[in-house]
């Protein structure tokens, strides 16, 4: 089977209809943002800003930290200031980089702009966020309700954003959590920058450096546009989405992220999200992942799911109407069900295997190996335009429909510690798959669909806990 460029550059009509619903929702937005200004001096702040002393962890050789005095300016409140004066804030760039001790609160129409050279970075041991909207609402204990009185219309543009430096794994220095504020804290939220229940934002051409909650949490979040985003260095998820969510647009996200570079989680884990729901109609286009030989995830999540909460109450959390397109270097795409291994999986899970509906991957390029793994039950799957500029081992899939299994050893040498870190037991059911115009670097030919897909059926190990994974029983079921 042959294709033309224009297969390539024609989505399905279905596919239209939701980026046009993006498009609409991008406009809306970039008409209540501004065009950046030449940025002017903060002299008449300066009142407001405050000068301390702290200690800062930093990576003077490979894999040594160097503890060093820093003595600088705090610039919270007057950032805060101009916000809550003008709701516009505008940061230019300078040598040393503009310290907060807490995050910057934007209200509906709130703008800031920030040379992409200015670095905003949180003080070691503040554990918060370094910026958020003014209205958040956690949502841990039932669904989100039809009226929350989000924020809206919030725009942020440029900056390099860091809220520990983080030269290390072991150096986060005291930020380990993105949280809302100092107190009260909203549960789940975990980010760097922290939009939740907010209407109409635009987010673009900002830096995530060293930092460890998300680089971009949004949650309870409809029509949005998350565009040009760096990752450097970067050591959690690049732009994470937690439902309910919709009409949004996530394009240039790039770098180096020890987490999923873009994850949109429907359902996740408790202590990761303010709110559950679905997430529906969003387009996501134009991610890298790293180098090659940069340490990086280089992944994308989509997790569907049940949540179900305390008193019982059962909330559907699907993932549909996705269009992931032009897509590079991309290892893993996590479409499978994961239970939540850091507070036990019998204590956080989705009740069975959530859905994906009218999911889209289009025009991909992998210069090395990289899979679809879905664990989920799913109505309409398509794969379309790929480049394999790699030559394919034996064992590699495009396309994995069904569950995996592995093992999380917390104490290597105690095995009643040992865990599966997956759902191997579930089954899942695919429905709707066309696979089309996959090709080698170069060739005009379609490679068969039984090189690409492959069908995995677990089985009990019975040499566990001798070797691991201790498998399962359950299937995947590709309805063809």
């Amino acid at each position: 089977m042959k294709r033309s460029a224009a297969t390539c550059r024609s989505p399905a009509a279905a596919c239209r209809a939701v980026w046009l619903a993006v498009w609409l929702a991008a406009t809306v937005i970039c008409l209540c943002s501004t065009q950046v200004m030449a940025a002017s001096t903060l002299d008449d702040l300066r009142p407001l800003v405050v000068t301390k002393t702290w200690t800062e962890h930093t990576a003077e050789k490979q894999g040594e930290t160097q503890t060093r005095e820093v003595t600088a300016e705090i610039w919270t409140a007057a950032f805060q200031h101009r916000i809550d004066e003008t709701k516009r804030l505008e940061i230019p760039a300078r040598d040393e980089p503009y310290y907060v001790d807490g995050p910057i609160v934007l209200p509906s129409g709130a703008t800031i702009v920030a040379d992409p050279k200015a670095e905003i970075r949180l003080v070691p041991g503040a554990n918060t966020c370094i910026v958020r909207n003014a209205n958040l609402i956690g949502f841990a204990s039932g669904p989100v309700p039809a009226d929350t009185q989000p924020d809206t219309d919030i725009a942020i543009d440029g900056g390099i954003w860091s809220t520990t430096l983080a030269t290390t794994p072991a150096a986060p220095q005291g930020n380990v959590r993105g949280g809302s504020g100092r107190k009260p804290p909203v549960p789940g939220v975990h980010g760097v920058i922290l939009l939740q229940n907010v209407r109409r934002i635009s987010l673009k051409n900002v830096t995530i450096r060293q930092s460890r909650p998300f680089g971009v949490h949004l949650a309870n979040a409809h029509e949005f546009t998350v565009e040009n985003v760096t990752l450097d260095r970067h050591r959690r998820d690049g732009v994470h989405v937690n439902g309910p969510a919709s009409d949004g647009l996530i394009r240039s996200v790039r770098g180096d992220s020890h987490d999923d570079n873009v994850a949109l989680n429907a359902w996740d884990w408790k202590h990761y999200t303010p709110s559950y729901g679905p997430i529906e109609r969003v387009v996501v286009e134009d991610v890298t992942g790293s180098p090659e030989g940069l340490p990086s995830a280089n992944s994308i999540r989509l997790l569907p799911g049940v949540k179900k909460f305390d008193d019982g109450t059962l909330l559907d959390c699907p993932v549909r109407d996705i269009t992931l397109r032009r897509i590079t270097d991309i290892k893993e795409f996590k479409c499978y069900d994961q239970p939540n291994l850091e507070v036990g999986r019998d204590n956080d899970s989705s009740v069975g295997v959530g859905r994906l509906e009218r999911i889209r991957f289009e025009q991909m390029t992998f210069h090395r190996p990289g899979t679809i793994e879905v664990h989920a039950d799913t109505a309409g799957l398509v794969i379309d335009c790929v480049t394999l500029a790699f030559d394919p081992p034996p064992v590699w899939h495009l396309l994995a429909i069904g569950p995996k299994s592995a093992t999380y050893k917390h104490n290597p040498t105690d095995i009643t510690k040992w865990t599966e870190i997956y759902s191997p037991d579930l089954d899942c059911t695919v429905r709707n798959v066309r696979v089309s115009g996959v090709r080698l670097a170069g060739s005009t030919e379609d490679l068969p669909l039984e090189r690409l897909v492959t069908v995995i059926e677990q089985r009990l190990n019975p040499d566990y806990p001798r070797t691991t994974p201790r498998g399962g029983t359950g299937r995947g079921i590709w309805v063809r």
